[in-house]
């Protein structure tokens, strides 16, 4: 029977750690798979997370209003509040059954991609009700920058690359946390109902915290739709659509989607951390991948050119290129 892999990272969180090949070679079969799996020994604090879930519920408990003063479409970089139902995942679904926040590395006014206008750089937007807000989703977002960075160490290996060779496209690193909450599931909901409709992540790597309610569904390769059960100090990491083009197919990005169904009538509240490197970053499949006298099957790209397609996509046309240029 198909299941998500649990893979321990203890002894290998730094480079050149005794179990590095070991769990290379875990997350290599993860990859050929479903794209999938937890991540236990990541050497997150449970304190850290359980702030975290602490403080998405102080904000999204907010009133309405003080929510929508930090509008995300307030600012071109895609940072702050997003209503329910502004999202829609899939297209051949209704918009999806969620409310969110944005947030993210910040850059300063003066840095060249900031003064360029890229998506994800720059200030993030925050609700005054919650002076302490900044500093909580600053130190979240520096612990799951050094697990992703980490994880994509790993990567290189399992692709029989230098540890390092991912490196170099981490200098100004694309990193959006997102806070999720979905009501509970409508008791009268149609099949084209869902929190978040079936997807694939556009990145690189996800790395997400969930609650005790359950939901994620991830399509496994054989068709087939696996609830991916919260797991006691796990976090679910996905590869994104970066990695397929990285590794020329031969790394899965699969699609997922969210039902709040188990929850008792609460609403379900998530975490997901979405890693992207460089916005100039080149993303062309590597050598170990090609095999000899063949031609990759994905042209090269860069990080940026991707991800404006992609938000384009679920967005439409106006509202994402406009927020990707």
């Amino acid at each position: 029977m198909a299941s998500i892999p649990v893979i321990d990272l203890t002894g290998a969180l730094q480079p050149g750690a005794p179990r590095s090949a070991e769990v290379a070679e875990a997350l290599r079969a993860a990859g050929t798979g479903s794209g999938f799996f937890y991540v236990s020994g990541h050497g997150v604090p449970r304190a850290l997370v359980d702030a975290q879930f602490a403080l998405a519920q102080r904000f999204f408990d907010l009133p309405l209003p003080a929510k929508q003063a930090i509008d995300l479409r307030r600012v071109p970089n895609m940072r702050g509040y997003e209503s329910l139902g502004a999202q829609t995942l899939d297209a051949t679904a209704r918009p999806d059954l969620k409310e969110s926040f944005y947030c993210g590395q910040a850059y300063a006014d003066d840095h060249p991609y900031v003064q360029r206008g890229l998506h994800s750089y720059g200030r993030n937007q925050w609700p005054t009700e919650l002076p302490e807000m900044a500093g909580q989703c600053a130190a979240y977002i520096a612990a799951m920058q050094a697990l992703a960075l980490r994880l994509m160490q790993l990567m290189a290996l399992s692709l029989e690359l230098p540890e390092d060779f991912f490196d170099h496209t981490h200098e100004n690193p694309m990193g959006t946390l997102r806070l999720l909450r979905y009501p509970p599931h409508p008791a009268d909901a149609d099949e084209r109902t869902f929190g978040a409709g079936a997807h694939t992540d556009w990145g690189a790597i996800t790395i997400l915290a969930q609650d005790s309610h359950g939901g994620l569904e991830v399509q496994m390769p054989d068709g087939q739709w696996l609830a991916a059960t919260p797991m006691d100090g796990c976090f679910v990491v996905n590869l994104g659509d970066m990695i397929p083009r990285w590794t020329n197919g031969r790394y899965h990005s699969n699609p997922h989607r969210v039902r709040n169904v188990a929850s008792g009538g609460a609403p379900r509240h998530s975490i997901p951390f979405f890693y992207n490197p460089d916005y100039e970053a080149r993303v062309e499949p590597v050598a170990t991948c090609v095999p000899a006298g063949t031609r990759p099957l994905y042209e090269p790209c860069t990080v940026g050119e991707h991800l404006r397609e992609m938000y384009a996509k679920t967005y439409g046309a106006g509202n994402g290129a406009a927020a990707m240029a």
